[in-house]
């Protein structure tokens, strides 16, 4: 091989050297020397690739068609409607279900564990051969060791692969519905296709018939700011459909097809009814001069009245405003953080809001900062100012972060102490029940007591 490359120079250097004038342009000599040093380059790697498939590098990137083609755009949403629609068919729809439920019960191995049938593995297997194509990829041996706990003869409840089966045929139907609005075919919803898709949700829930249409608006801002609040911390404008799917918000708001759901379950829940004209309720309280807007001033009523003007005024200069007036969206965030303090998303909006110079931690100057508006509102309330030193060494102690003389929103998620530091530096109410927590505790202790010797 050496030998037969060696020649292969030597000839060409000997036709070279026979001719004494080169009548090629420099582009034609720069073509050779290219393609010379490409082929000797590839036979020294030893990459002959004598079928070329390193030539033909497939194809990953397609282009979503721009505004003005039309044509490409409408093809591009009916190709999508046909796959979707596709993939529905292949779903078990009810008839197919109670089929598979009859199958399940007919092949039940006793004894019975409690009240529950139970399935062996060799059973499990006979349904799976009798239920049709569309059940095979739940009759796995994966599926079967998921399921598989405790069972002395190596059984799976019925009754819970049935209700995995049915969790995962309502995951892909509602993976497919959201996917409809889905306008961008990228696999997330900005806030219109969401905004969208609850619009067309609510006259398929029960509980919220009593809604009248002129509230629809506002109710569909307030469910999806939830969404958007907890699942775009980028403040992105978009969400990934797969993200709606695994939090629990959907399940939330589906609950609501249950014509019986208890009122302590709807105050609870976001989505209900009552819970939604309560938030909306308490911005027409607080807005008193009925400009649709809310001033620092009304805001500043918010729940019991005791927050800090100084953590208003960084709401304010942090927030979206309108002539330095809040709207109902930019307050939705608002009443989120402070009633979620415990998350994630609520720590990260107001430790925004604390972190003044945007430095990335809060230290002893930030701390100090704002406790001194809680010192002053105690002043005003005739309550003996408590020592700052004290309330900072506490709050050290509570969150033990990594670097001893910061705090990052890190080092306050990871501590679990989060909302009650907020509380701390934010709301004369949360200090004064966090300074006053002992006694609330023997409080509620004599209490529970005391019930329990009426009964």
């Amino acid at each position: 091989m050496a030998d037969d490359k060696a020649a292969h120079w030597k000839e060409i250097l000997r036709r070279r050297l026979a001719s004494k004038t080169d009548n090629r342009s420099e582009e034609e000599k720069k073509a050779e020397e290219t393609e010379l040093f490409t082929k000797y380059y590839t036979e020294w790697k030893g990459g002959g690739d004598a079928d070329g498939t390193f030539r033909h590098i497939p194809r990953f990137y397609y282009r979503l068609p721009a505004e003005d083609e039309v044509l490409l755009q409408k093809l591009r949403e009916e190709s999508r409607a046909v796959f979707l629609q596709r993939k529905s068919r292949e779903l078990l729809d009810n008839e197919e279900l109670q089929n598979l439920w009859f199958l399940l019960d007919k092949h039940q191995v006793p004894p019975t564990t409690g009240d529950e049938a139970m399935i062996s593995y060799e059973s499990f297997l006979k349904v799976g051969e009798k239920a049709g194509a569309k059940c095979k990829l739940f009759f796995t041996a994966r599926v079967y060791a998921k399921l598989l706990h405790n069972d002395p003869y190596g059984r799976i409840s019925i009754m819970q692969f049935f209700n995995y089966v049915m969790r995962k045929v309502w995951l892909h139907q509602t993976r497919i519905g959201l996917s409809l609005y889905d306008v961008a075919g990228q696999g997330y919803l900005r806030e219109s296709d969401l905004e969208n898709y609850i619009l067309e949700l609510i006259p398929t829930l029960p509980q919220l018939d009593g809604l009248e249409k002129s509230f629809y608006s506002f109710y569909v801002c307030t469910a999806v700011r939830k969404f958007f609040f907890f699942l775009d911390p980028l403040r992105t404008g978009k969400i990934k459909i797969q993200d709606i799917l695994a939090c629990s918000f959907l399940d939330d708001l589906l609950e609501l097809r249950d014509e019986d759901l208890s009122k302590e379950s709807q105050e609870s829940n976001w989505f209900s009814a009552p819970s939604a004209l309560r938030v909306y309720g308490q911005y027409l309280n607080l807005d008193k001069d009925h400009n649709g807007m809310l001033s620092k001033e009304e805001l500043s009523r918010y729940g019991t009245g005791t927050l800090t003007s100084v953590f208003l005024d960084r709401v304010y200069q942090e927030c979206l405003t309108y002539d330095g007036e809040m709207d109902y969206k930019t307050y939705l965030d608002f009443v989120l953080a402070l009633e979620n303090r415990k998350e994630p998303a609520a720590l990260q909006y107001i430790f925004k809001l604390l972190d003044m110079e945007n430095k990335g931690y809060l230290n002893v100057f930030a701390l100090n900062f704002f406790f001194r508006a809680i010192q002053e509102q105690m002043k005003i309330h005739g309550q003996e100012p408590v020592s700052f030193q004290d309330v900072k060494d506490e709050i050290f102690d509570m969150v033990k972060p990594k670097d001893p003389y910061k705090i990052t929103l890190q080092d306050l998620v990871n501590s679990g102490q989060g909302d009650t530091v907020t509380s701390i530096l934010i709301d004369l109410n949360g200090f004064w029940t966090y300074e006053n927590r002992e006694v609330l505790v023997t409080n509620d202790g004599e209490n529970a007591s005391a019930d329990l010797e009426d009964t």
